[in-house]
């Protein structure tokens, strides 16, 4: 899966002149903006020249899975230890992060190859090509990558917040020219050009982090969960990183300013969320958008038996299975589409239950509630359902833009629109939608065992003779 990088970067530079239009409208100036922020797709690659700004190659997105080789072989290289780098970056080897994309480039682009041996190659994270070109490019943009998305490559020592000699080494990539690694809220440079130029770029942090600070999850056992194309869920772990030992990931939640403590989090990934539904419509065509599929959804009880495992590139956390594939189970003559539509939300919602089990064994302190955002979270029977898996509240905000809510909240904080984080507790406080449990903990069983049976079933499909899977943490 890939994207443009132009298409990105075009895609900003109009969202910056519809939100200064609009403002506008609103009566506002130029003058009263202070800071821009920037949240962003993690683990994306791009490659570009560093003499012309000029992209080597489309970005390859996270989901992408075409690294799988690679992987095998960097897992040979580590004698099966999927989980060497670990301890330095809090990351298994797998096809998600940054280092394996990198490196699956320059074995395999010789455009790519050829740069890099004439000292041309510039990397990063979707954050550093925005703010690269945003603060000139070529001419003099700023090549940095704030922690959040640094922590996401496999290059990252989470613990020292410096690229690692030891990962870099591991991927033969102790020659790439690396950006700065910064903080989540300073002032990284000025934009260049359009209508926010003079205007400091003062906020950076991968989206989902972006998200956890949206919701103001400050404390530690906060926790929140996007559900987009993918589902993201995170729990703040405090100050210290936390190693999980239930297939989760460690990683930085933010730092506001360099001098700064940073936080941490765990983190556990369901691949495909949303993009589910894209497939039920754009795939098999049995739909025709979203809101159908909720109105179908919602003319039965249940899925009637029903699995419906969206492994459509292996399974992310706490499963880590590359090898497998989609798999409807428990299909009868009586199922019908309606049964279908809701095992698809019902997939979303079983997968996050696995995640937010396994945060629980590893924080040793249950979750109480679990607050949401993103598109998928729209859907109040999504969320009845979410609450109904994971037998406690989920709490969805009124304003659910809780990833741009973010940046702009590390944005402010770094020129002082809030002086600290207590300030911080009156924003976005419009009221929220509260969902309860409404199963009982017998029928909540049986559904989960029905699900796990499922996931089972879906293991081994793609070449279960060498694709490696990531087994839960000794």
């Amino acid at each position: 899966m890939e994207h443009d990088p132009y298409d990105i970067l075009d895609s900003v530079r109009t969202c910056i002149f519809h939100a200064v239009h609009k403002l506008e409208g609103l009566g506002y100036s130029l003058q009263d903006i202070t800071s821009v922020g920037i949240t962003n797709q993690r683990e994306t690659i791009v490659t570009w020249d560093k003499l012309t700004g000029q992209p080597l190659h489309p970005a390859i997105l996270w989901s992408d899975a075409r690294t799988l080789e690679t992987v095998q072989q960097l897992t040979k290289k580590a004698n099966g230890n999927v989980h060497i780098l670990e301890p330095v970056c809090g990351l298994p080897l797998t096809t998600y992060f940054t280092a394996v994309k990198l490196r699956w480039l320059l074995d395999n682009v010789p455009v790519i190859a050829q740069a890099q041996e004439q000292d041309r190659l510039c990397f990063g994270t979707m954050d550093t090509w925005l703010i690269y070109n945003l603060t000139g490019g070529s001419e003099h943009g700023i090549m940095v990558t704030d922690v959040t998305n640094a922590s996401r490559t496999m290059l990252m020592n989470i613990h020292t917040l410096q690229w690692s000699p030891e990962a870099l080494s591991f991927f033969g990539l102790e020659q790439v020219q690396l950006p700065k690694i910064v903080s989540s809220s300073q002032m990284y440079g000025q934009v260049h050009d359009g209508p926010l130029a003079g205007i400091p770029i003062a906020g950076c942090l991968g989206d989902q982090q972006s998200a956890l600070v949206g919701q103001k999850c400050f404390a530690a056992g906060d926790a929140k969960n996007t559900y987009g194309t993918g589902c993201f869920m995170l729990f703040n772990t405090g100050d210290e990183p936390v190693k999980s030992k239930n297939g989760l990931l460690s990683t930085v939640a933010y730092q506001f300013g360099n001098e700064a403590q940073a936080a941490y989090a765990l983190e556990g990934s369901v691949a495909v969320a949303g993009s589910s539904i894209n497939w039920l419509r754009d795939n098999l065509r049995v739909i025709q958008d979203t809101q159908q599929l909720n109105e179908l959804a919602s003319q039965v009880d249940d899925s009637a038996g029903t699995y419906f495992v969206t492994a459509f590139a292996g399974l992310f956390a706490p499963y880590w299975n590359d090898t497998a594939r989609g798999t409807i189970c428990g299909l009868t003559q009586f199922t019908r589409l309606e049964h279908i539509c809701r095992a698809t939300l019902e997939s979303v919602c079983f997968q996050s239950k696995a995640i937010l089990d396994a945060m629980n064994k590893d924080s040793g302190k249950p979750l109480r509630s679990l607050k949401v955002d993103g598109g998928m979270s729209n859907s109040d029977l999504c969320m009845q359902i979410q609450a109904n898996l994971l037998g406690i509240s989920v709490e969805r905000p009124m304003m659910r833009e809780s990833t741009a809510l973010g940046a702009a909240i590390a944005a402010g904080l770094a020129v002082g629109v809030w002086k600290n984080m207590d300030e911080l507790q009156s924003v976005n406080n419009q009221g929220k939608t509260v969902f309860e449990p409404s199963i009982s903990v017998e029928k909540r069983n049986t559904m989960y065992q029905g699900w796990m049976k499922a996931v089972e079933s879906s293991f081994g499909w793609a070449s279960p003779s060498t694709a490696p899977s990531c087994p839960v943490s000794a």
